[in-house]
């Protein structure tokens, strides 16, 4: 390889491994409001509250100390009579705090961008959610025809027994991919750490792990490398935390607190996916894509390159060799998503491959 290349490569991973992260800490009481906005969007609002109905109460995040942490944390509240959604919908009731178009591009997913999402949450020990939606964070996405639909939501919902659920739409259709129990997040710290592999065409990942805090014992956990983790011509995909409820099963509801803490949005910058496609342009073709038999087939139209480097999704490379044949055997890489640079003396491209070997 050239020294030109060498060079290249060299700043391409030292841009991937520079992280953009925030957290946002909970500080003492007062001027909450102003402590998310100056984190979320600075000089601008990203609360959705419902203080419009319900001025007498004064504002609906709080601090409070919380000896389990020993430290300040957000206190997030909702009442039965008479919250609202913003003075907006009355069928409903919203307390959350979100990112939005406003807020730095940091915090903002885009197309074909790993981010990481982290926080703290813990339910009452008497918490109730009702048989409609109580939502306590989802991934929403700002533009398209199903912006309406949230990608990805976590919402506590009643039954015997009663249940966290994790939904899912890669469309307008929303199901349940996952639940556990509700009981055994009630009256502790939990710990969530969510990903994602922002992509359009199946080609996303997805996985959230939910801990208890005093052990770390795992009470939640969902991964899926297969997933649609787009929506249609969306302009990005934001993150919200708080709580969302219905009133249509308001008898199964009571006034309510949730605690948040150490709110943390990871974004990965991944500078191999910018220049990607799928699978071909005028000088070079990989097939098929996803690999499943082991074998990636190159077809170089012009016989012009001469080395491939295959990284994996957080930037390690996997395998270097020299193009001798117009096959590179993959057979022993795990499932999931690789880079592929190819290399001529003058030129490079690169190519986002899924490998699902049928072992």
């Amino acid at each position: 390889m050239s020294k030109y290349y060498f060079i290249t490569i060299v700043l391409l991973f030292l841009n991937y491994n520079s992280i953009s992260q925030n957290i946002l800490e909970a500080n003492g009481p007062g001027n909450t409001y102003e402590l998310i906005n100056s984190y979320l969007a600075p000089g601008y609002d990203a609360i959705e509250e419902p203080d419009c109905n319900h001025q007498s109460f004064g504002r609906h995040i709080d601090e409070v100390f919380d000896i389990t942490l020993n430290k300040y944390v957000f206190r997030f509240h909702i009442h039965k009579f008479p919250d609202n959604d913003r003075c907006v919908k009355f069928d409903r009731q919203r307390n959350e705090i979100k990112a939005y178009n406003q807020s730095p591009d940091s915090m903002l997913g885009v197309l074909n961008e790993l981010i990481e999402y982290n926080w703290k949450f813990k339910l009452d020990s008497g918490f109730m959610p009702s048989f409609s939606f109580t939502h306590i964070h989802q991934l929403k996405a700002v533009g398209g025809p199903e912006e309406s639909i949230p990608l990805i939501t976590l919402t506590a919902r009643k039954g015997n027994p009663d249940k966290l659920e994790l939904r899912y739409a890669d469309s307008l259709i929303q199901s349940t991919i996952y639940q556990e129990n509700l009981n055994q997040f009630k009256g502790i710290w939990v710990e969530v750490k969510e990903r994602v592999f922002y992509n359009e065409v199946g080609l996303g990942e997805y996985e959230i792990l939910i801990t208890k805090f005093s052990n770390n014992d795992t009470l939640f956990h969902y991964k899926n490398n297969s997933l649609r983790t787009w929506k249609t011509n969306a302009t990005f995909i934001r993150p919200k935390w708080g709580i969302y409820r219905s009133l249509s099963d308001s008898s199964n509801l009571r006034d309510e607190e949730i605690l948040y803490a150490d709110f943390s949005i990871r974004e990965i910058q991944n500078p191999l996916t910018i220049k990607t496609t799928n699978s071909k342009s005028n000088n070079l073709y990989v097939y098929p894509n996803p690999v499943t038999n082991g074998w990636l087939i190159i077809d170089d139209f012009q016989s012009m390159y001469n080395n491939v480097y295959i990284y994996n999704i957080t930037g390690q490379l996997i395998l270097n060799e020299k193009i001798t044949a117009k096959k590179i055997n993959l057979s022993h890489l795990e499932p999931g998503i690789y880079f592929a640079i190819f290399y001529s003396k003058n030129n490079q491209e690169s190519r986002k491959i899924k490998v699902i070997i049928q072992r």
